[in-house]
């Protein structure tokens, strides 16, 4: 039952990770076509400054969350996806410095420059993010021993000598860039005002129908590669709950949109992420890592996880730590709610 409970609350620290952090790679993937100006540019920035390195805390978290209850997959996974992994990490890291580095000198071609990093390192990051649950969605090549290597492509054919990216991984990446660029649209929409708000509406707009046609497509596909989605789903129909919900914030998101309900329309969008993601969870339990080859080589959370005592005593620290953290992103996000401006410090 522990291994079980620790799954639950890894797979929900990873949504919590997609939702907040997800808002603020959005509004780098759409900063370039939202904001014309310095100015625009500096409001978008403005719009993240307080809660972006925050946000950042709950992968670290879900990190070692992961590395605690579940060592196997952590060891497997980490080797496995060494290469992709450094690339993850850098694009963390130019992606910060392009924030914090971008007002440090005025000068014509500095400023710009960074604005374009951030822009890029945020829509890698996506792209990366989402081949990453692809590769978790179609499987990967494991061994007797839980091992395996993936080179960064092969033939692009999600069969046993795949690489990280084939067709079907790009094409999740693609869907969770137009995914998170709806999401960070919203928020610009929700954090600022004028010119600069009516562009993040149309932004959004667009983007919402490419991640509709993405839904579709990337679910067919899914179900296609691994056929123990619809086995799960099969087997238990209370399941079909968690698409409903994405279908909803689907839904949601744009009617909100059109009527001008800014917060509605981004906490549809939330609602949303979340019920793709658990959507995902839901269709691969009880694996944790499945294997493209021989069924038997899976990581599942029986086999992954770390002893029963240790993941009681995990818990025990775990609940208390977690109300604080919650108290504190209360805290913060009540602190800097509303509009942003160009008045006083910061980003």
């Amino acid at each position: 039952m522990l291994p079980i409970i620790w799954f639950c609350i890894v797979a929900v620290m990873v949504a919590i990770y997609v939702v907040l952090d997800g808002f603020d790679l959005g509004a780098g993937i759409v900063q370039l076509c939202v904001a014309r100006t310095a100015a625009e540019r500096r409001l978008v920035l403005k719009s993240i400054g307080p809660v972006w390195d925050g946000n950042e805390v709950w992968l670290l978290a879900g990190g070692g969350a992961l590395y605690f209850a579940f060592p196997a997959l952590y060891a497997s996974a980490f080797s496995g996806f060494y290469l992709p992994l450094m690339m993850v990490l850098w694009l963390l890291i130019l992606r910060g410095i392009a924030i914090e580095f971008r007002n440090q000198i005025s000068n014509a071609l500095w400023t710009p420059f960074w604005d374009v990093v951030f822009a890029l390192a945020s829509g890698l990051l996506a792209i990366f993010f989402g081949a990453a649950l692809g590769n978790v969605v179609r499987g990967v090549p494991l061994d007797a021993n839980h091992e395996f290597f993936l080179p960064l492509w092969t033939n692009f054919l999600p069969g046993k000598d795949a690489g990280i990216l084939d067709w079907y991984t790009v094409l999740v990446g693609l869907f969770a860039f137009f995914t998170l660029a709806l999401h960070g649209a919203l928020w610009v929409n929700l954090k600022t005002e004028g010119e600069l708000q009516q562009r993040a509406r149309r932004v959004a707009r667009v983007a919402w129908a490419a991640v509709a046609a993405f839904t579709l497509i990337v679910t067919i596909a899914s179900f296609s590669i691994q056929p123990h989605l619809a086995a799960s789903f099969a087997a238990l129909p209370l399941g079909f709950v968690f698409p409903i919900l994405a279908l909803a914030g689907l839904a949601g998101s744009i009617t909100f949109l059109l009527r001008r309900k800014d917060g509605s329309a981004f906490l549809a969008s939330c609602l949303y992420i979340v019920g793709m993601l658990t959507s995902v969870v839901f269709g691969v339990f009880p694996s944790v890592l499945p294997s493209n080859g021989d069924p038997n080589f899976s990581l599942t959370v029986a086999n992954a996880s770390a002893p029963d005592y240790g993941l009681g005593v995990g818990i025990a620290w775990f609940l208390p730590g977690i109300v604080l953290v919650a108290a504190y992103f209360t805290f913060v996000y009540r602190k800097f709610s509303g509009k942003v401006s160009l008045e006083g410090g910061g980003h």
